[in-house]
C-alpha cells in the first residue's frame, strides 16, 4: 500500500510540532511549512493525500493558497481558523476546502478527523471498477470516481464525489444535513451543518441546479430519471 501523505502548513512552529508528534506514530508521511509560498511549493512536490492548512499564513494566506492548490489538486483540505472568524470557515469552503477545524484545538479531535477522512478516501479508492450508477443524464462510474452530465465528464472533489454518490444512492429519499455529514464525515461532527450546504452548492454549480432538490426544513434530494 503507498505511503499516505500528510502536509501541515501552519506558521506557528508548536502546532506544526504538536500535530506531527500525533500523526507520524499512526505511519503517516508528515511534511510541514511555515508560510504560504513554501505550502504551496510542498504540495506541488510531494503531492499529499491531505493538507492541513491554517488561514492565517505569512507571505501568502490560506484561502489564497487553497485557491492555487485546487487548480492541480484534489487533495483533501482541512482548513484552521479562528473562532470568531466566521467569515474565514465560509469563504475557505467556497474556494475548496473539505471541512474546517477552529482554534484552538483538540489535536485528538483533529487527528481524528484526520483518520476519518483518510479511511473514506481510502475506502473510495477501494472500490472495484464497472460499479456504474446510471440516470437519464447523470452517470457516476464509482469505482473511477467519475461523473458525467449529458456524457460531459464533470471534474468533483473527493468529499463533493461522496456526497452526490451518497444522494444517488438514496434515489428518491430525502436526506437531511445531519445525516450526511454522518454519511460524508463518519464521526461525531463538531462544525456547522452549513459545510454541507456550501459543498451542495458547489455540486449544482458543476452540474445545474437541476439535479438536487431542496426540502425546505428537512434536506436534499437527487433528482433524475432512472435510464
Amino acid at each position: 500500500m503507498a505511503e499516505t501523505k500528510i502536509l501541515i502548513v501552519d506558521d506557528e512552529e508548536s502546532i506544526l510540532n504538536l500535530v506531527s508528534s500525533y500523526l507520524r506514530p499512526e505511519g503517516y508521511v508528515v511534511y510541514t511549512a511555515s508560510d504560504g509560498p513554501t505550502g504551496l511549493k510542498a504540495a506541488q512536490a510531494y503531492k499529499p493525500d491531505l493538507v492541513v492548512l491554517d488561514v492565517m499564513l505569512p507571505g501568502m494566506d490560506g484561502i489564497e493558497l487553497l485557491t492555487r492548490l485546487r487548480r492541480e489538486s484534489d487533495a483533501y483540505v482541512i482548513m484552521l481558523t479562528a473562532k470568531s472568524e466566521e467569515t474565514d470557515k465560509i469563504i475557505g469552503l467556497l474556494v475548496g476546502a473539505d471541512d474546517y477545524v477552529t482554534k484552538p484545538f483538540s489535536p485528538r479531535e483533529l487527528v481524528a478527523r484526520i483518520k476519518a477522512a483518510l479511511r473514506r478516501i481510502r475506502s473510495g479508492r477501494g472500490v472495484p471498477e464497472g460499479g456504474v450508477l446510471a440516470f437519464q443524464h447523470v452517470r457516476i462510474d464509482t469505482g473511477s470516481r467519475q461523473v458525467w452530465v449529458d456524457d460531459q465528464l464533470v471534474d468533483l472533489t473527493t468529499t463533493e464525489f461522496d456526497l452526490l454518490r451518497t444522494l444517488v444512492e438514496h434515489h428518491g429519499m430525502v436526506l437531511s444535513r445531519e445525516q450526511l455529514l454522518e454519511k460524508i464525515w463518519g464521526f461525531e461532527y463538531y462544525g456547522e451543518l452549513r459545510v454541507v450546504d456550501v459543498h451542495i452548492g458547489h455540486i449544482r454549480q458543476k452540474l445545474g441546479e437541476r439535479f438536487i432538490a431542496t426540502v425546505r426544513g428537512v434536506g436534499y434530494r437527487f433528482v433524475d430519471e432512472v435510464e
